[in-house]
């Protein structure tokens, strides 16, 4: 699989995420201050992975920054783009299975390298359901992405 991974600082943590998805056998592409020369400003560089994501050049991302709330904002403006934060592994197969997330945020502050595999561990096994409620609910998300005000 394909994953963009950004981050607004290159901290012990993002360069851990970076090795793991590779070990995991991931093709990774990086943005921000993973990326030398990249703009490492969080709104900048989360856009720039969702974008991976939502023009089909990347299966996946993963957005980093200091708390995750910004990148994840950051992400969800992206049409086509269901940004969670996640800060445990319960969370990120929630985001995965009823949620149908394709990008997941992280906050470099509060994620320790036990965590993190617990919370890839938990990403990467889970899938979209196909519970017929939780269906209905991401696509109502995406005709919020195709401008109807109504969902």
């Amino acid at each position: 699989m394909r994953i963009s991974v950004s981050s607004d600082m290159d901290e012990p943590v993002a360069r851990s995420l970076v090795a793991q998805l590779t070990e995991r056998g991931h093709e990774v592409v990086t943005h921000g201050a993973l990326s030398p020369g990249d703009d490492p400003q969080w709104a900048a560089c989360s856009a720039a992975a969702a974008r991976d994501v939502a023009s089909g050049a990347s299966d996946q991302a993963v957005v980093c920054c200091w708390t995750g709330t910004g990148a994840s904002i950051a992400a969800n403006k992206v049409p086509g783009v269901r940004a969670a934060l996640c800060t445990d592994a319960y969370t990120a197969d929630g985001a995965r299975r009823w949620n149908d997330a394709n990008v997941l945020a992280l906050s470099l502050r509060l994620t320790s390298e036990p965590l993190l595999k617990e919370i890839l561990d938990a990403w990467f096994a889970g899938e979209a359901g196909a519970d017929t409620e939780d269906r209905q609910n991401v696509e109502r998300v995406e005709r919020l992405d195709a401008g109807r005000t109504t969902p």
